[in-house]
């Protein structure tokens, strides 16, 4: 059996080292990611769902400097198997090579991705799996800038008196029980956050201040998860996680950062709502900051009426 045809039937990431284009390529890599659709030419195969199996490897530029542990700087998994939901959302198909089209164009839509090799089969229509297999690379691919429909959520800003309120897991049912994704941001304790009599020490005491409210309002109620980076609130979002935003990373990130101090943690909650475009704040026990891009609702914590 020639090199060719054994590769023609290996796994993807065979394929793709078999093929190597010029220049070295990073890889990542989904194995037999299975879902049940409704999809296929068939009569049979119409009004009944069946299992059709992912396997998919995408090629992508190395990062230039050092990963430094941050999800933020690669392509995620999770835009993988993104790709492969968007694609079977967008309408029924008949085809595997239609499906195969659509996963690989949403992939290399991302700039870091180079070559993507997509793989899926049917599982429930014989004794064996009936499947294709496409390879596409990004230079050949004409596709229109990726729109994904962003969600633009709902923001809640709590003071620590609304924190160690007995209604906190009220309000948060009222506002998880609404259309739009919800983030929750808090400030630093009563207690405040240690002074270091310097300003860029003292910014980054400041926001871990916060981080630490954010794990204390964490505790309060299970359905809160603390978040720390863009690719996990963009995931939150998507699946319905309610997120307690964690500063740091996305403060000390941006290009563009935000002119309130982590002391002002209110300003600091809008200047991160208008990153995020969100449709408006809720300001549960603290004074609204002037000049935001948000819209903005203070209310009373004795007077919460969601």
């Amino acid at each position: 059996m020639s090199s060719e045809i054994r590769h023609a039937f290996a796994h993807p990431s065979e394929r793709a080292a078999a093929t190597e284009l010029a220049g070295p390529l990073d890889r990542i890599s989904l194995r037999d990611h299975v879902v049940e659709v409704e999809i296929g030419a068939f009569q049979a195969e119409r009004g009944t769902t069946q299992r059709i199996c992912f396997n998919v490897v995408v090629e992508v530029q190395p990062l230039t400097g050092p990963v430094d542990d941050d999800v933020d700087r690669i392509l995620s998994y999770d835009r993988v198997t993104e790709a492969i939901t968007f694609a079977l959302a967008e309408d029924r198909l008949n085809l595997l090579e239609t499906l195969a089209e659509r996963v690989a164009d949403r992939i290399l839509a991302e700039p870091q991705a180079v070559r993507a090799f997509v793989r899926i089969e049917k599982l429930d229509r014989g004794p064996g799996a009936l499947g294709v297999e496409i390879v596409r690379v990004s230079d050949h691919v004409a596709h229109d800038p990726v729109d994904e429909d962003r969600p633009h959520p709902r923001l809640m800003y709590l003071s620590n008196a609304a924190i160690s309120s007995a209604n906190l897991s009220h309000w948060i049912d009222q506002m998880a029980q609404r259309a739009r994704p919800l983030i929750l941001c808090v400030g630093a304790s009563d207690a405040g956050a240690p002074q270091t009599g310097h300003a860029m020490t003292q910014r980054r005491v400041d926001l871990l201040a916060i981080e630490q409210n954010a794990w204390k309002l964490a505790a309060r109620d299970p359905r809160c998860v603390v978040v720390s980076t863009r690719t996990e609130l963009d995931w939150a979002m998507k699946n319905g996680q309610i997120s307690v935003w964690a500063p740091s990373k996305i403060v000390l990130d941006a290009v563009d950062g935000p002119s309130a101090r982590p002391s002002d943690a209110v300003a600091l909650a809008a200047w991160f709502a208008a990153t995020f475009e969100a449709g408006e704040m809720m300001v549960i026990g603290a004074d609204l900051p002037e000049g935001t891009d948000v819209p903005l609702r203070a209310v009373p914590v004795a007077q919460v009426t969601l």
